[in-house]
């Protein structure tokens, strides 16, 4: 049997124990299941991925949740920067354990079960120090984080200061909603796809906005667009966005449906 770890919240802890662990992750082509990594000798290479996890995951302390998986389970291994050399490949739980305990540096790698974990196959739960690992990708300490509002985590400690101090040229403030749907309707019909996703990159900086007017992007044939509809309009307070988004979570690209589902798990 092949010894993982899945770092959860402890709130989950209960329910793991009764039921195992639910599919709520996305994998690859839009499958549904649970990442985890194997258990290495090394307890910080183990637990390499709490502190990232903790920067994004839900509030509160992270747990450990270890699972034993049969040894022909069929998996997904690679790293998570989608590196060719290291893209995601199907292996079994066992070979997936062996190749990754004899790489030079593991770090940044993870395993994709793609199902849910049986209350039968979690082994332990137990607590963990919330310290272990990297944040922000591996090797990270010493250099200047980013500050982008993809990156950035609002509410983080110390995370205005670092933003005053390290300006990003994407960090906003946005354009007024009207120079903004003004360059929307300059972009043509259906619209130029770079031009949409810049002015809906501004869009998913403000706090509202007006739904109704962006709406018609759903249709949009290049599914990037439809994709950065969804995480434009996933924060405002607006009327009308749990519909949108139910719209588009009906999506023939999983990858629209994909950022729907990631914007409602947060």
């Amino acid at each position: 049997m092949a010894m993982f770890v899945h770092l959860t919240a402890a709130a989950n802890a209960p329910r793991i124990r009764r039921a195992g662990i639910r599919a709520d992750s996305w994998g690859q082509d839009g499958v549904r299941g649970v990442y985890c990594f194997p258990v290495l000798p090394s307890y910080t290479l183990t637990h390499q991925w709490l502190r990232e996890l903790a920067r994004f995951g839900p509030k509160g302390a992270l747990i450990a949740v270890h699972l034993r998986l049969d040894d022909e389970q069929e998996v997904l291994a690679g790293h998570y920067g989608g590196r060719a050399r290291d893209a995601h490949r199907p292996l079994r739980a066992a070979e997936a354990v062996r190749r990754i305990g004899a790489l030079a540096d593991p770090r940044g790698w993870e395993v994709f079960l793609p199902r849910a974990v049986g209350a039968r196959e979690v082994h332990r739960i137990r607590a963990v120090p919330q310290v272990t690992g990297w944040r922000y990708l591996p090797g990270a300490h010493g250099t200047r984080p980013c500050t982008c509002f993809g990156c950035r985590v609002r509410g983080e400690y110390g995370s205005r200061r670092l933003r005053e101090r390290h300006p990003h040229p994407l960090d906003g403030p946005p354009p007024p909603s009207p120079v903004l749907l003004a360059r929307i309707a300059a972009a043509g019909e259906p619209g130029d796809p770079a031009e949409l996703r810049s002015a809906l990159h501004w869009f998913g900086l403000r706090r509202r906005g007006p739904v109704d007017r962006l709406a018609h992007l759903a249709a949009h044939p290049d599914p990037e667009v439809r994709g950065e509809l969804v995480w434009a309009v996933a924060r405002w307070s607006t009327p009308g966005v749990s519909e949108l988004l139910d719209l588009l979570a009906e999506d023939p690209h999983p990858d629209v449906r994909g950022a729907v589902a990631a914007v409602r798990d947060h």
